[in-house]
């Protein structure tokens, strides 16, 4: 970017700016992949609704790419730098503007944690529905930007299903409100569930109205361990047919467990092969904890009842289940989803893939939903040709989730790590029509370029 561009910018966002190299290097990716590595010419703090409008309307101005962000916690590369763009960070617009307790609603900027949210609405007993792994620190922001899931979405769905009304600055830096304040509307075509997992492509959300839900009075949570994960596979379809529905379902393979073991010093594997953690709540919770267990132990699971301390120690260790990164491997998480009744065919083939391709596997799963985490990784020391079969890995374990009905992304969006795929699962007619819709609200191409769709 030349100096006179930069000058103007900083003129028009005066204090707002940033081009150290430490903020560039800090902004310039998320912790997904980096396919195609670039540096922004400039980071951009945004405080408020007018600064984002007078980015964008320079942006226009000058055909300037934007890539918007809230934490940096996505895991798909969609708030990745590319190149010649400026970084929008919107993680200082984190005002709760309002709580409505009898509406059970509430209005919140982009840059609102998750958790304070929920710590924010607990005292009216309510809370935020979804909770992705990232809760602590990712914001509402992104997780409207991906249509991010979490635990509780086997009962109380993902994003799109607390979404009830978006503030929405376009590419031209025109403000657009979409949706509305009641649970119900059906005005129109419904702009704020397009925008809602459009990952910064359509727009930039300055301005989220949640939906909330009733803070649960009774918790359960079963420890469900079985033999094997096909086993524990099969006991998600158990406690379907049982027709429960639980708050969380959460499945943990052997491999996870022994990874939790040591960094926690619990005793996860010694317990079992695999974990399937339970939880419901509500009036009928107790009930239908009962009714899980019978058909849990039915499937050949061991199954204890945790008390409130061991089932919160549990459920944290599910949301630390990913790892902390490790320098000496080559290490890639993915985010597959299929139906139900596919759980153990999937998880079955999943292990067999890591054997024909000489790479090391470990499986979580949403197993309420579907969705699982397969995680693939090998050696750093193993140089070009160990990537080469980590790469044959996850192409043939998105290939057999798509056979199987699924798709390439549950919850974590395509960002720009995705993108190889996404053609796999979508005919070149939908395709185009979501290149025409992007047109449509983008016409300069200017808005986090590269990502989501082909």
């Amino acid at each position: 970017m030349d100096c006179a561009l930069l000058e103007e910018l900083q003129a028009v966002l005066p204090g707002r700016v940033s081009t150290s190299s430490s903020d560039l290097d800090r902004y310039s990716t998320d912790e997904g992949p980096v396919v195609s590595p670039a540096s922004p010419e400039a980071v951009v703090r945004a405080r408020s609704v007018a600064d984002v409008q007078n980015l964008l309307r320079w942006a226009t101005r000058h055909t300037v790419p934007v890539v918007s962000r809230g934490a940096g916690s996505g895991l798909s590369g969609g708030a990745h730098a590319t190149p010649g763009s400026v970084i929008l960070s919107l993680e200082d617009m984190n005002r709760i503007v309002a709580v409505n307790p009898d509406d059970e609603t509430a209005v919140v900027e982009p840059g609102v944690i998750n958790a304070d949210l929920n710590q924010a609405v607990a005292e009216h007993g309510l809370m935020y529905a979804p909770d992705p792994a990232s809760h602590r620190w990712s914001t509402i922001g992104g997780n409207v930007a991906t249509n991010a899931g979490g635990l509780r979405c086997a009962k109380y769905g993902v994003t799109r299903d607390s979404v009830l009304a978006l503030e929405v600055v376009l590419a031209d830096g025109t403000l657009v409100s979409t949706g509305h304040a009641p649970f119900k509307g059906v005005a129109g075509y419904d702009l704020t569930s397009l925008m809602t997992g459009s990952e910064g492509t359509l727009g930039v959300i300055v301005g989220i109205t949640v939906r909330l839900r009733y803070l649960p009075r009774s918790v359960h949570t079963l420890a469900a361990f079985f033999g094997d994960f096909p086993k524990a596979a099969a006991g998600v379809l158990a406690i379907g047919r049982a027709r429960v529905q639980p708050a969380i379902l959460e499945l943990l393979d052997g491999r996870t467990l022994e990874a939790l073991d040591r960094a926690h010093g619990s005793n996860l594997r010694r317990r079992g092969g695999s974990l399937l953690l339970t939880q419901t709540d509500g009036y009928g919770a107790a009930t239908e904890a009962e009714m899980i267990t019978a058909a849990l132990t039915e499937a050949g699971a061991v199954v204890s009842e945790e008390n409130s301390a061991e089932a919160e120690h549990l459920v944290e260790l599910r949301r630390d289940s990913r790892g902390a990164s490790a320098e000496d491997l080559y290490r890639v998480g993915e985010d597959v989803a299929v139906p139900k009744s596919q759980l153990v065919s999937y998880v079955t083939a999943l292990g067999a893939m890591a054997e024909k391709h000489g790479v090391q596997l470990k499986v979580i799963a949403h197993a309420g939903d579907g969705n699982l985490h397969p995680t693939f990784w090998v050696e750093r020391s193993q140089g070009d040709l160990g990537r080469s079969r980590l790469e044959e890995a996850l192409d043939e374990s998105v290939r057999s989730a798509l056979e199987l009905g699924g798709t390439i992304t549950g919850e974590h969006g395509v960002g720009q790590h995705k993108r190889r795929w996404l053609a796999w699962e979508q005919s070149e007619e939908v395709l185009d029509l979501q290149s025409g819709i992007k047109r449509l609200f983008d016409p300069l191409g200017i808005l986090n370029p590269g990502k989501a769709i082909c």
